[in-house]
């Protein structure tokens, strides 16, 4: 499990959703799928219609991978805060059951508000 307290989650930036797809469509249930991915340098954030996977791309090769599924089932607050003249990244912010507080952030240009409405259709 990525340790979110201390993830090195910043500016992840909108990707193609093909990006992840060989990586997470083996942990697919039926029906499963995505709706948007981002990255950051080697890391990425995945959002389906029925969770969020978090990729942690590790060691030298990248061969290594640690993916975290976290089911919007389990979400009982969230947190918009879009980007700013000053602060120019946005950041989303889930809190989980059983987990703790998630916190990723992204570019400037991504629309946090958007991925918030998703959010909202699945655990409203």
């Amino acid at each position: 499990m990525i340790d979110f307290q201390n993830a090195a989650y910043h500016k992840l930036k909108l990707v193609s959703n093909d990006t992840f797809a060989n990586t997470i469509s083996p942990l697919f249930v039926d029906g499963e799928t995505i709706i948007s991915s981002f990255q950051t340098i080697r890391d990425g954030v995945v959002f389906t219609n029925k969770r969020i996977i978090a990729i942690n791309i590790q060691g030298v090769t990248g061969k290594k991978k640690d993916i975290s599924s976290l089911p919007y089932s389990k979400i009982q607050a969230f947190s918009v805060e879009t980007a700013g003249l000053v602060d120019y990244d946005s950041e989303l912010e889930l809190w989980f059951s059983g987990l703790g507080k998630v916190k990723f952030e992204f570019t400037a240009n991504s629309n946090v508000a958007e991925i918030g409405k998703i959010i909202s259709s699945f655990v409203l």
